[in-house]
C-alpha cells in the first residue's frame, strides 16, 4: 500500500477440512509479558496441547486436532501495535470440543469445587 507506518499482524489460512475449527485470536493483557512465560503457562494448562515451533514449522492443523479432545495452541506471537497484546492460533475438532462438552466440564469442575 506505499504506506511503512501501517502495522498489520496477518493470519490467512484457506484449507478445507471435515470436522475441525480454528480461531485467530488476539488477546491483550493487563500488563507487559515474556513470550516464553505464555508458553509454559499454556504448555501446563490440562485440556491444551502446546504446538509452538516455528523453527520447524510446526503449529497447531485442524487436521490434527481431529478426533482428539484437547484445544491446540500455537503461533504465538507478539503483536506489532500493542506491546501488552498476544496473537495466537487456536485449533480443535469441534465435535469434541465443543459448546455442549466444555459445559460437561465446566459443570465437573465446579462439582469438583462444590461451588
Amino acid at each position: 500500500m506505499g504506506d511503512d507506518s501501517i502495522e498489520v499482524t496477518a493470519t490467512c489460512v484457506r484449507i478445507p477440512v471435515v470436522k475441525g475449527h480454528s480461531e485467530s485470536v488476539y488477546v491483550e493483557l493487563k500488563s507487559d509479558f515474556e513470550l516464553e512465560d505464555v508458553r509454559k503457562l499454556l504448555a501446563e494448562a490440562p485440556g491444551v496441547t502446546l504446538v509452538d515451533d516455528t523453527a520447524a514449522q510446526r503449529y497447531p492443523l485442524a487436521t490434527e486436532a481431529a478426533d482428539k479432545p484437547d484445544v491446540f495452541v500455537g503461533r504465538l506471537r507478539r503483536d506489532l501495535g500493542n506491546e501488552r497484546a498476544l496473537n495466537m492460533w487456536i485449533v480443535s475438532d469441534n465435535l469434541l470440543k465443543g459448546a455442549a462438552w466444555n459445559a460437561v466440564q465446566i459443570a465437573e469442575y465446579f462439582a469438583a469445587k462444590q461451588v
